[in-house]
């Protein structure tokens, strides 16, 4: 991830909640120090716990961070994360911010661990999405990562996908197709999505990079995908669930894209507590 996005992210993150000052901890004067630990309240994936060290380091630098967990080290109910010591003040004013984000880290890692555990053994590769959280694709795109799953394209701006309205304006998929070419550079990649096998037939003949079969049982998707030459990527999407992942899976697709991961994950329960403090000597 890049230090200087995430480090912008979180100066907006902190504005829209510590605002002009934190009131609550107001109480506390420079001089009160204390230590917290960030603990899990159910088992998952870390994921993200270096936001406390960014977080904390815009905040006071006066604050040590010292991680428990690895990236992408499972952990259970009751571990210990993170553990923080500094003034009362700043762990106070940054708790919360940063740990909605890293639970929401924490989620998707651990719900992508989970599905890619059902392709094991299989050639599918568990892909992500656009639809994720505004404001968070980057940490939740990372997120994906970590627990085993590839990304998609980022946005807009870095790859072609031609979905059925594209495809509706443009008049038919071997014209979306052969426009797209024309702009694009050769190290873009173009997708086109279908539905029907008259709309496979068209795109296997306008030669694509990429062909996404969209909101097809695993059966049609394995006849399909027959067809396909091995020069272009096969895509399921599309309804899939952990619970359908195997099957598709099964079919010989090349990759199966699930907005799943980002858009319908629970935030995963994480407690920032302070266990002691005290007044510092000054010197």
């Amino acid at each position: 991830m890049n230090r200087f996005i995430i480090e912008e992210r979180l100066r907006q993150f902190f504005i829209e909640d510590i605002g002009e000052d934190d009131l609550s901890s107001r109480v506390f004067d420079g001089a009160h120090h204390s230590t917290a630990f960030v603990r899990a309240k159910e088992e998952g994936i870390a994921c993200g716990l270096f936001i406390f060290e960014i977080g904390f380091g815009l905040l006071d630098q006066n604050v040590k961070v010292t991680l428990h967990k690895k990236e992408g080290e499972p952990f259970h109910s009751g571990d210990s994360l993170v553990e923080l010591t500094g003034p009362t003040h700043s762990l106070l004013s940054g708790e919360r911010v940063l740990l909605n984000l890293v639970q929401r880290m924490c989620s998707v890692a651990t719900f992508t661990s989970h599905c890619a555990e059902q392709l094991a053994g299989t050639p599918a590769q568990l892909v992500d999405t656009r639809k994720t959280t505004a404001g968070l694709r980057i940490f939740e795109k990372y997120a994906v990562r970590v627990g085993g799953g590839k990304n998609h394209r980022n946005g807009l701006y870095d790859a072609v996908m031609l979905k059925d309205n594209h495809i509706a304006a443009c008049g038919s998929i071997t014209l979306a197709v052969q426009k797209a070419r024309q702009f694009v550079g050769p190290l873009v990649k173009v997708e086109v999505e279908i539905e029907t096998k008259e709309q496979l037939i068209e795109a296997i003949e306008a030669e694509p990079d990429v062909i996404m079969i969209d909101n097809q049982s695993p059966e049609t998707i394995k006849q399909w995908v027959q067809l396909v030459p091995e020069t272009i990527l096969t895509e399921a999407s599309g309804g899939i669930t952990i619970e359908t992942l195997r099957a598709y899976g099964e079919t010989g697709v090349d990759l199966i894209s699930m907005g799943a991961l980002t858009h319908s994950v629970k935030q995963l329960d994480l407690s920032l507590n302070v266990t002691s403090s005290h007044k510092e000597v000054m010197k």
